[in-house]
């Protein structure tokens, strides 16, 4: 019989279920969008119920599709949008509050009142974060405050949080399985990232009862874990849940990504650049976070054996395009922008700063917004849409640059992934911004595959990652074509524009 692995891809904007084959080759995806809220400037809201919902029907839509039995999957690997944040109720499994999404900016002032009170550095050195309201701990936080009652019931036990995984994995297993594994658990502000475990003094400071969190388990559940094993129901049959990791960290998986000094970047509602450090964490002198990238298990103690990362993270990446397309109305299509772009030679000095959540990397500015600048009569949609468009490209860049500087040797090439990753001009531009070759591969669904990889690592379907970097091959390689003076000019307008964005909203 043949044997599949189901990756579930949990993104921002829709839930896909995509399943692989034992090259590493996609058979069959299934896709569905859900609904976005934003109940107030900065704020951003999921219904966790129809995140559930729309993984769900994407399961089984691409088994229908594919012609594949339950009883073909050898495992489940899951990837899931990071930070964002849900509380339920461990008797009815009903969320006590929307998700509050990883681009939520409500805590803004709760954490700048923690950095005026000196608590950032011993933060940084124990969790290897910033205190900023992109990650978990501070929307855990006001949950519990705003939500009546909530607090003394995770104090009593009552209730669960966890980020998408961890929700995904409480539906699939019918409630049996409150975990999460050490790369989305390095992602909240309360995990220790030298022990991998749940940090007593970040949970004080937060005020965070260790009560309502989930078990902190290895990114991929090998033959030597000895912890729970959680199976997903799937129609009449369990599979094993054997593969779990952050959407950025499973792409950097996904792209074998598996010596230090190797880096990649994904372009999807955010862009995400990652540099994989070894088995210590990374200290960045340019405002770079260090996170976790994996924890295996595969020694014989069980233990994760831990792999680090240095982190850049742009809010706003793909989501420009969307904007162009719902919020603007310039393009029916995501897709057509590329034409658009393309249409005029330059922006003839338009500059886009998609900052509509704040800034993250190397910024850290959440009450920056969005702005648009350089406009005249000239102006036509054509130069906003290549603007928004060239936007993606300087942010990553930016980010690249800082990684270059706290990196011990230079970076040889960037492997790209991602949607956007299809726009050839985006990556043309990419790659003259940045200097070295931009490599495309030819399966970019790297976030699923990197998930599948953890999967199959756990259940014996793959062997080794050695076996898995042979799977990887190149699509088409970018190679830069602008001058290093041409692009340092094109930078420094860009750092322009961005001061210009900065700490523009006050409450």
């Amino acid at each position: 019989m043949n044997r599949y692995i189901l990756a579930l891809d949990q993104g921002t904007t829709s839930s896909r279920s995509i399943l692989f084959d034992h090259r590493g080759a996609v058979v069959a995806v299934a896709q569905r969008e859900f609904a976005q809220h934003f109940p107030a400037s900065g704020w951003v809201e999921h219904d966790a119920l129809e995140i559930w919902a729309t993984q769900s029907a994407t399961i089984h839509a691409v088994l229908q599709q594919a012609g594949v039995r339950p009883q073909q999957l050898a495992a489940v690997g899951i990837t899931n949008q990071r930070e964002t944040s849900v509380l339920w109720d461990r008797a009815t499994g009903q969320p006590l509050h929307r998700a509050i999404v990883w681009q939520d900016r409500r805590t803004a002032e709760a954490c700048t009142q923690l950095v005026a009170a000196g608590h950032e550095p011993e933060v940084m050195q124990r969790t290897g974060l910033r205190l900023d309201p992109y990650f978990s701990g501070t929307k855990l936080s006001w949950m519990l405050d705003h939500v009546a009652g909530a607090r003394a019931r995770a104090e009593r036990g009552e209730l669960a949080f966890g980020t998408i995984d961890s929700w995904l994995v409480w539906q699939l297993t019918g409630g049996q399985h409150h975990l999460t594994d050490v790369s989305n658990a390095s992602r909240t502000l309360l995990l220790n990232l030298h022990s991998g475990r749940w940090d007593a003094q970040m949970l004080r400071l937060l005020r965070v009862p260790a009560a309502v969190l989930p078990t902190v388990v290895p990114s991929s559940l090998g033959a030597h874990w000895s912890g729970p094993r959680p199976l997903a129901r799937i129609g009449e049959v369990e599979v094993p849940i054997t593969g779990i990791a952050g959407d950025q960290q499973a792409a950097l998986f996904g792209q074998a990504c598996f010596q230090p000094g190797m880096a990649k970047n994904t372009y999807g509602t955010g862009c995400f650049l990652l540099m994989h450090t070894g088995a210590t964490p990374a200290v960045s002198q340019h405002r770079l976070l260090s996170t976790v990238a994996w924890g295996l298990s595969g020694d014989a103690s069980g233990a994760p054996a831990l792999q680090y990362a240095l982190e850049g993270s742009v809010f706003m990446g793909g989501a420009v395009v969307q904007w162009l397309r719902d919020g603007l109305g310039l393009i029916e299509q995501s897709a057509a922008v590329e034409a658009l772009a393309a249409s005029v030679p330059s922006t003839e000095g338009v500059f886009c700063v998609p900052a509509f959540t704040g800034l993250g990397s190397p910024h850290w500015d959440a009450n920056a917004r969005g702005l648009i600048i350089g406009l005249s009569r000239g102006t036509t949609r054509a130069h906003l849409a290549r603007a928004a468009l060239e936007s993606i490209a300087f942010q990553s860049a930016e980010l690249l640059a800082a990684m270059q500087a706290d990196a011990p040797t230079p970076l040889g090439e960037l492997r790209v992934d991602g949607g956007a990753t299809a726009n050839n001009l985006l990556m043309q531009f990419q790659a003259d911004l940045l200097g070295v070759p931009v490599v495309r591969p030819r399966v970019t669904e790297t976030t699923a595959l990197g998930a599948a990889y953890l999967a199959g690592l756990g259940c014996g379907y793959w062997q080794s990652t050695d076996e898995l970097a042979t799977h990887w091959q190149e699509d088409r390689r970018f190679l830069p074509q602008l001058s290093r003076d041409a692009a340092a000019q094109r930078m420094a307008q860009w750092a322009r524009a961005v001061e210009r964005a900065k700490d523009w909203h006050r409450e």
